[in-house]
Order: structure tokens, then C-alpha cells, then sequence
């Protein structure tokens, strides 16, 4: 590694750094800031007790004091305290578990929609204005149209309900195949026209020319330079994504009743747990900042022209 990629590695983590401390303090107040608090809803509960609650918990302490002790955990123990609801069970435990399956369907979709959005993007681009091109934009266009609600309800009456073919409950193995599909489905139709339109430019390059005036074989020219030059754009956008659905999405989760971090965020705000909800929303963001520097670490690795400044 030279020095100047160092001082920009260095450069961009300190920008991650701040940005992640930006996120922790904005959460922390903000959810301090809404009216009402996590006990309220308790059935038949006394003053005493809301106030013996606000006690453990330390919410009756200084509101500074508590901000300087949660920065404190994060920074040294990675440690976001307590849920509020599920009585017992620390928010990093409750993250660990609900990761453990979003992970494995957000990598899996990612996968999936990367692949198929690059080989679509790139057979639309060769074959450009044919019927084949159109098809695959209009099925694109449909697909990046239509909220991730409606598809997975579509799929979930279709699938499941109708022809039942696979479980409507995502606990199990087989009930995560449509959430999979669900999640993949837009980032798929994005990619598809991010490569599609970086391919497009790369092909009207002056060196696109010349490898061709020099009788550099198609294969080559395909595989070796336009393929290769047209996926930084996707690259740019393949990193937050894969962060944002590797963590769940809360609206898939919700319709398939995935036991995932989304389902696991969904529930932390309607029931107010306050410690819950800014845990998952420092881990989702710091998850995003981590992406964004390793995708622009790869634009190095697939091409070389590029310098760190």
C-alpha cells in the first residue's frame, strides 16, 4: 500500500468515524427529544414504579450525563445497553440474533440481484434497441416502480396462499425463498440499468475504438474493458445496498414474518424501546459508512487508472 492510498484510507475512516459519531448523537437526542417515554404504555403502572423503572434504566439522570455514559459503552464494550420491552435481554444480543438470518437473506439477494442485473444490464447494452433491450427496461422499469410491499404481497398471495408452494412463514428454511426474491427484485432491475447505461458509455469510448481498429477480438473487448470500466457505478451502489438489506428490511420481514433485525426494528418503535431503536439505527448506519469505504477501496482493484486523493 503507497503512501498516498494510506493517507486516504486513513482520511476516509476518520470521515467514517465522525459520521458514525454525527449518527450516535443525532439518535440519541432526537429519541430523547419525543414526547412521552418507554414506560408510558405499561398496563396499571403507578408513578412509583414508572419512576423505580427510569431509575434502573438511568433515564432520571442528566440528560448530558446520560449521553456521555452511552458513548462511553459504545466506544469501549460495543455495548447499547439494555432493551426497554424485552426485559432481560441486552440490544447487542438482540441484534446478533436477528442477524443471524438477515444476514444469510441479504447476502444471498445481494448475490443474486448483482449478478442477474449485471448480465441483463450488459446483454441489454450489446443488443441496445432491439426487442430485447426493451424487454428487459420495461420489465426493469416495473420492477424498480413497484414498492417492496406490493411485490411481496403479490408473491405471498401467489406463492403461498394460492398455490401454495412454498410456506407463507419465514422462520423456515423454505419460507425464505420468497423474501430472497422480494429483496432482490429492485436492487436487480437498478443494477441492471446502472450497467446498462455504464456500458453504454464505455462502448462509445476512444479506446473501445481503437481495440477495435486494432482487430482486438469481441470476447476481449466485451469481457476485458467494457464489462470490467462499466461496473463502478454499480460498485458505488452495491455496497450500501448490500449493508441496507444484509440488515434487514423491515417491510419484507413484516410481510413474511422473517425473525430477522427489521421485524426486530419495526416492533422496537411501536413499542417505544428506545435503547432498541437507536442500537439498530447506529449498527444499520455504521454498517452503510463501513460499505461505502470498502466500495471505494474496490474501484482500485477494477481499475487501476484510478488515483486516491
Amino acid at each position: 500500500m503507497n503512501s498516498k492510498m494510506l493517507q486516504y484510507v486513513l482520511k476516509r475512516v476518520l470521515l467514517a468515524l465522525l459520521t458514525i459519531w454525527i449518527v450516535i448523537t443525532v439518535t440519541f437526542f432526537v429519541m430523547h427529544a419525543v414526547p412521552g417515554g418507554p414506560f408510558i404504555g405499561e398496563k396499571a403502572i403507578s408513578k412509583e414504579a414508572q419512576a423505580a423503572l427510569e431509575a434502573k434504566y438511568g433515564l432520571d439522570k442528566p440528560l448530558m450525563e446520560q449521553y456521555t455514559t452511552y458513548l462511553k459503552d459504545i466506544v469501549t464494550r460495543f455495548d447499547f445497553g439494555p432493551s426497554l420491552k424485552q426485559r432481560g435481554r441486552m440490544v447487542t444480543d438482540i441484534i446478533a440474533d436477528g442477524m443471524r438470518t438477515s444476514a444469510k437473506l441479504g447476502v444471498i439477494a445481494a448475490c443474486i440481484a448483482a449478478f442477474i442485473g449485471i448480465v441483463l444490464g450488459a446483454v441489454a447494452a450489446l443488443r441496445r434497441n432491439t426487442v430485447l433491450d426493451k424487454t428487459i427496461m420495461v420489465i426493469t422499469t416495473a420492477f424498480v416502480s413497484m414498492p417492496s410491499f406490493i411485490m411481496g404481497s403479490l408473491l405471498l398471495v401467489l406463492f403461498s396462499v394460492t398455490l401454495k408452494w412454498v410456506p407463507a412463514n419465514g422462520a423456515s428454511a423454505g419460507g425464505l425463498i420468497l423474501p430472497v426474491i422480494t429483496l432482490a427484485l429492485y436492487p436487480m432491475a437498478y443494477i441492471t440499468r446502472l450497467t446498462r447505461s455504464s456500458m453504454l458509455d464505455v462502448l462509445g469510448q476512444d479506446y473501445i475504438r481503437t481495440a477495435r481498429a486494432k482487430g482486438v477480438s469481441r470476447r476481449r473487448i466485451i469481457f476485458g474493458h467494457a464489462l470490467k470500466n462499466s461496473l463502478i457505478p454499480v460498485i458505488t451502489y452495491f455496497g450500501p445496498m448490500l449493508a441496507y438489506i444484509t440488515t434487514g428490511s423491515m417491510v419484507v420481514e413484516q410481510i413474511f414474518a422473517v425473525p430477522g433485525i427489521g421485524r426486530q426494528f419495526v416492533s422496537s418503535i411501536t413499542n417505544r424501546d428506545y435503547t432498541m431503536i437507536m442500537g439498530t439505527t447506529i449498527f444499520l448506519a455504521t454498517m452503510i459508512v463501513i460499505m461505502n469505504l470498502v466500495s471505494d477501496l474496490l474501484y482500485k482493484v477494477v481499475d487501476p487508472r484510478i488515483e486516491f486523493e
